[in-house]
Order: C-alpha cells, then structure tokens, then sequence
C-alpha cells in the first residue's frame, strides 16, 4: 500500500518478499522477520510498537513506515545503513537522535512527537524532505548541511523567529502554518533564500495583518505559491505599489530625521542668508533654540519662541500676503490661544500645516474653528497621533466645512465627505444641544453664541415680526450652529485661573455645601408636604395637569 503525503515514486521491487504490509496488526513488537533478508519495504504503521528492535538483518530496507504506534525512542533505527525513507510520525518521540549512520536517508517523518530541537540531522547532506510539523520546537537551528533539502515542515510548533534559511541552498517548499510569528521583522531570512518558491504562513499572528500578502511578497521575490494559494500578477502589482510606498515614507522619515539632527545648522544657514541680504528669506526671530521666517506668502514657525512673532507689528501689506502659516515642533495648545490674533493679523490666511505639534484628541481640532476661514489645513502624521484615528477627518469636516474649508492633507472635500461627517457627528451635535441645560450651554458657548442662544430661547423674534417661517428656518440654522459650536476646546481655560480665584471658588462650595446640608431635612418635608396636599383629590390634580401640558403644547 502506498504511504499517503510521501512516496511519490514506485520503488522497483522484483520480488514478492521485497515488500511485506503489517499495518493494523495490533502488533506490540517489531516482528522476526529473518528470512526476508532481501527485504526492501516494510510497512508497520497503526500498530503498538514501544520499539525499534528485530530489524538488524535487514540491510538492504530502503522504506521503514512506523508511523502511528507507541515509540519514545529512536534507539535501533541505527542498523538500517541503506535505510532512504523513514516514517515515525505521530509517536512518542522527544529527541532525535541515532541517525549518524543513516547517510542515504532521503526522507524523514517525525511529525506529532513531542520533539523540543532539531539536532543530529546536519550530516544528512541526501535529505530531501524533513517532516517536523506538530512538535513543541521553539527555534530554527542545526540545518546547516542539509545541501539537497528540498522541503521542511515545520508547522504547528512554537518558532518565533525564522533562521537559517539561507543555509539550505535547495529548499523550495517551507511550512511554518501555527507558529509565533508575530512581525515581518521575524521573516527576513526568507528574503536571503534564492530558491523558496512555497510558503504557508498561515495560521500566525503576522497573517493577520493588513498588507500580509504584499509584505511577504516583497521579502519573497520568486515565491510562486503562499499558504496554498497560486500567486497572480495582481498581487505582484500591489506589492509593487505597497513597496513604493513604504520607500517614500522611509524617505520622507530619514528626511524629518536629518532635518532634526541639523536644526541647528539650518540656522546657522538662514542667519548667514539674511546678513547676505537675500530678499526672499526674512528673519523674524531667531535663536538656538526657535526660528520664524517668512519666505514669500508662508510664514514658518519652528519652536515654542516662534510665536513670539505673532505679537510683533506687522505692516498692512505685509501681513496679507501671508497665506499659509507652518507650525513646527510646537505644542499644539501653546498655538491655541495665538489663533485669535491670526484670524486678525492674516485676513487672507487660506492654509494652515502643522509638523511635530502633539495633536492628540479631536477637540483640539475643534480649536481651529476660531480662524473662521481656512480653504486648506495640513496636519502631519509625524508628531500629530489624531491623524491615527479612523474619523479624525470626518470630524475637521463637520467642525470645519461652513468656514470653506476644500481640502485636508491635500485630499479634496466632497459632498460625500460632507454628508457623512454630518451623518456621524450631526447627531451627536444635536443631542447635545437639545439635551444640556440652558445654563450650561451658558458656560460653555462664546459670548455671541450666548446671545444667539438668548434670541432663541426667549423667542424675541417674534417681538421683532418675523413670520412663523422665518422664524423656524432661523432657529434650524442657528440650532446647527450651536451643535458645532458646542465641538470647542478648551470649552473653558481654566488653568488661567489664579490661585486666589480657585481658593475662592472653593471657599464659596463649602459654605453652599453647608448650608443646604442644614437646610435640607426641612426643604424636604415641605417637599413631601407639598406634593401630597396636590395630589390629595385626585380628580382636581388630573384635570390640572391636563390643563399645563395643553398650555405647553
């Protein structure tokens, strides 16, 4: 009978005694068989056997299949000099070993032992297939001479790393499916192998991860095949772009990164420029440790002195040329408050990037809603972890879009975008609010926004004579309107707050605290009283509450 997954050749017996089949026997012991010393085949796989014995006579045995019985060692296998193909899978076996004389060994099974290393086999330099898989193996190592292995299966173990590759010259087909591979990192010995044309991976955590396949592809550049499945063109075409990809934004990294090392020497540049005369850059402000310069219509801030400035007289003409304003290594709250005065300062200001700045929450972006008009913002990925976030972009629109804003990182606003922001941070806007109280909505909006708020709210509209309608289509807009606005950050600078204020405040909440503590248990009995002298006839207290919720309606 054939052995399933493994002989993929007829071997050329001429001899009925050259192949005997024993499978299923029930057999406890390795069988006398002495006189079939011709013996070429022999098949004792789904039997009982605890060891290898009985079979030193035999040294013309080319296939031993042990498969499925109870051995624990390999001891006697090492008689067997002629021995190419060898069969002790799903066994008991913890260590190979006495294989030393086995030279001609073409193939070997010890798949589903309990085998924790692989050892003893680099004197193997015939191997063509090795069979590890379902083992306890934790490291690739000692494959080192195994010149003609053409397929190792090292599947189900617990290898975290893949090494040594690169030493088997002929290996085409590897199986690593259920292992600890957590990172392409952990992979990048494959890359060294010129002749690996299959590969299964599946089953680790790595597959999991978005652009697995392109990684892989990258590293792998003749495999033909990946976890079963046939590798198209396509796949190759979007490695191609993926990898494209990952050089520019290598490229874009080295670049911040030599830009940091040489801060310094930058300005050492700019500083010689501007005492040459140069009349395209202009030095604002400039020290070891910030610079600002306007270079045409970009004012470029780098460092928390930069801003600095912001506060110093700019000329009418001068300053509406500036249309775009870099930040640069500056903490996005110290910028904060300065956007007032550049809503001021820039009337034509179109377009705001910021590099290295620490926007990390959506609420900060909310902030810059006080430049009221910005058709292009620009916010990094470097330094700026909101951009990390799924719908950091939706919410820039939904805060931002009635102020024209066209375009973020260079990627036009469309009314999709639009109507899906409005989808997702409208709602919330609305319940917001609709559900927070009157005063609170006090504290936390601007000063016209109160007032647009009051307008609404004490319906002096109708004092004014508007018409139902416009009436109704006011206080939709001016209801969207507060939705936004209730988007803000800081809602209240609190940190501005001196320390006598906060004393203060806090002096004025114990007394409150006291005094309602007094004055609770009488405030409640009049309460319980009140409530159960209205109730008292209970067809009165019906018809009155019926009468209040006509009114309100």
């Amino acid at each position: 009978s054939a052995v399933p997954g493994f002989l993929s050749t007829q071997l050329p017996f001429t001899s009925s005694f050259q192949r005997i089949d024993l499978e299923r026997q029930s057999l406890e012991e390795c069988p006398q068989l002495d006189f079939v010393k011709e013996l070429q085949f022999l098949n004792l796989q789904h039997n009982l056997i605890t060891k290898i014995q009985n079979l030193s006579h035999l040294q013309q045995l080319v296939l031993l299949n042990l498969h499925d019985n109870h051995i624990s060692d390999m001891a006697g296998i090492e008689v067997l000099r002629s021995l190419k193909i060898l069969i002790l899978g799903k066994n008991r076996i913890h260590e190979i070993c006495c294989l030393d004389s086995l030279s001609k060994l073409n193939m070997l099974d010890l798949h589903d032992n309990q085998i924790c290393r692989i050892e003893n086999v680099s004197h193997l330099s015939e191997l063509r297939v090795l069979n590890l898989a379902g083992n306890n193996i934790s490291k690739m190592e000692n494959l080192q001479g195994l010149d003609s292995l053409t397929e190792l299966n090292l599947g189900q173990n617990c290898i975290s790393v893949v090494t040594e590759v690169d030493r088997l010259p002929l290996l085409q087909r590897l199986f690593l499916s259920c292992n600890n591979i957590t990172s392409f990192d952990q992979l990048a010995c494959l890359g060294e192998s010129c002749s690996l044309s299959e590969l299964t991976l599946d089953g680790n955590p790595v597959a999991l991860e978005t652009w697995y396949k392109q990684a892989v592809l990258r590293c792998v550049l003749h495999l033909r095949q990946l976890d079963m499945k046939r590798i198209t063109d396509e796949d190759r075409r979007m490695a191609g772009v993926q990898a494209r990809k990952e050089e520019e934004k290598k490229k874009e990294s080295h670049k911040q990164t030599i830009h940091k090392e040489c801060f310094r020497v930058c300005l050492y540049v700019i500083c010689r420029l501007v005492e040459a005369g140069s009349g395209s850059v202009q030095s604002l402000s400039l020290s070891d440790s910030h610079l600002a310069e306007l270079d045409g219509d970009t004012l470029r801030l780098f460092g928390l002195g930069a801003l600095e400035a912001l506060e110093r007289g700019w000329g009418v003409q001068t300053a509406g040329a500036v249309t775009v304003i870099t930040f640069r290594y500056i903490n996005f709250d110290a910028i904060v408050p300065t956007l007032p005065r550049i809503r001021v300062k820039f009337p034509n200001l179109s377009h705001m990037i910021f590099l290295e700045t620490n926007i990390s929450r959506l609420p900060q972006l909310a902030a810059l809603a006080q430049v009221r008009r910005l058709d292009q913002l620009t916010i990094h990925p470097d330094g700026n972890p909101v951009v990390s976030l799924t719908l950091w972009r939706s919410f820039v629109i939904y805060r931002l879009h009635h102020f024209n804003l066209q375009r973020i990182n260079g990627q036009e606003v469309t009314m999709n975008d639009v109507i899906a922001a409005e989808r997702v941070f409208g709602t919330l806007g609305h319940i917001a609010a609709t559900e927070t109280p009157r005063c609170r909505l006090l504290l936390l909006l601007e000063e016209s926004r109160k007032r647009q708020l009051q307008f609404l709210l004490e319906g002096r509209g109708r004092r004014a004579g508007l018409s139902p309608e416009e009436l109704r289509d006011n206080g939709k807009l001016l209801g969207e309107g507060l939705s936004r606005a209730l988007f803000n950050y800081p809602s209240r600078d609190c940190s501005a707050e001196s320390p006598e204020e906060k004393t203060k405040q806090l002096f004025y909440t114990n007394l409150k605290g006291e005094a309602l503590h007094k004055l609770w248990p009488s405030m409640f009995a009049e309460m319980v009283r009140d409530c159960v002298l209205e109730m008292r006839d209970q067809a009165t207290f019906r018809q009155a509450s019926l009468a209040k919720l006509s009114e309100t309606k």
